[in-house]
């Protein structure tokens, strides 16, 4: 059987161009700087956030972590939403790691304000407490739904951090969806931020790999991280390739995954046993709850019927639309779950 897999936006596959152009790509050595085409990919993506440099790496939770240990030392606090990938998907490798902890707040669909970070951050005459080092922030954010953490709340943050000296980071797994979205450009919501991490295997349809952006002495000691944390790569330019194809042919079509994802919300809306808020489906992600049904029937029953959906939080059922699915498949999930739901 052939699936419509929602489940997220990683289970893409890479296109025959883009598989075309792995195969024809140019590589060397990138632990000694040597692959051209990862050079190209780490060029192209430090020009577009505005940043002096950037660092190819196997995966976004490394690009965060990597990010939070530079950013720290042992037994400093990061503050982030309680919802935040870095707390919830990560391993406790912020403990693990890097011998940090997070302090979590409890932000309105993932986002924090400055009314809120500002009590947390940490006296420094108060030496038996951790040091607050970094507050981050995750946009588009998973858990909340897609939502689009708004930039007039980043900028905000960015002036609070500056009156604390505190750095910013952002997890922009998904800030491709943010900015297709909002129109507001990659370098604006660069400018804020310290680092970010960026993804290239979710809707952008890249088999593997994230970026990190930031200052070339920030780069520079995330290299040397990247490397003690064996993340050191070689010939590794097929892979960057697939991110050069994605960010010049797929970034664009991610408002096709946006389109998408509101037709199927406005279906559930009008089913009978659906609980969700269509004002938070902003860019691909659905979630709802189903009403006299519990979670595991409903995805044992769309299995069964040809279509994949996941478990978002307890209680809620997430969708995730992505370059690999149609329109016909979005008429057909709709087809599917109002059978089960309505």
């Amino acid at each position: 059987m052939k699936f419509i897999d929602l489940r997220s936006d990683t289970v893409t596959k890479p296109s025959d161009e883009m598989r075309k152009m792995m195969y024809e790509a140019e590589v060397g050595d990138d632990v000694y700087k040597e692959d051209p085409t990862v050079n190209k990919l780490e060029e192209y993506v430090a020009e577009r956030f505005g940043k002096e440099a950037a660092l190819f790496v196997p995966s976004g939770t490394m690009g965060n972590q990597i990010c939070l240990n530079v950013h720290t030392n042992p037994g400093d606090e990061v503050i982030c939403d309680k919802e935040s990938h870095i707390f919830w998907y990560e391993s406790g490798s912020p403990a693990a790691l890097s011998g940090i902890q997070l302090a979590v707040l409890d932000g309105k669909n993932g986002v924090i304000t400055p009314e809120q970070v500002e009590p947390m951050i940490r006296p420094e005459s108060a030496y038996y407490m951790p040091r607050t080092k970094l507050i981050e922030v995750e946009n588009t954010h998973n858990r909340a739904g897609g939502i689009i953490h708004p930039i007039e709340n980043i900028a905000d943050l960015r002036t609070l951090a500056d009156k604390h000296g505190l750095k910013l980071h952002l997890d922009g797994a998904r800030i491709w969806n943010a900015h297709i979205e909002t129109g507001i450009s990659l370098a604006e919501y660069g400018k804020y931020f310290e680092s970010a991490s960026v993804c290239l295997s979710k809707g952008l349809g890249a088999p593997v790999g994230s970026v990190i952006v930031g200052s070339k002495e920030f780069v520079t000691e995330a290299f040397r991280v990247r490397k003690g944390w064996g993340g050191g790569m070689r010939q590794v330019g097929v892979m960057a390739a697939a991110g050069i194809y994605a960010l010049r042919h797929n970034l664009s079509k991610l408002k096709d995954d946006h389109r998408n994802a509101k037709t199927l919300a406005e279906a559930l809306a009008n089913m009978k046993n659906v609980e969700i808020d269509i004002d938070t489906v902003q860019t691909n992600i659905i979630m709802f709850k189903p009403v006299g049904i519990s979670v595991e029937d409903v995805l044992a029953k769309t299995r069964e019927a040809g279509v994949l959906l996941s478990v978002g939080a307890v209680g809620v059922i997430r969708i995730v639309t992505h370059i690999d699915i149609s329109k016909n498949d979005i008429q057909e999930t709709i087809n599917i779950l109002s059978k089960i739901l309505d």
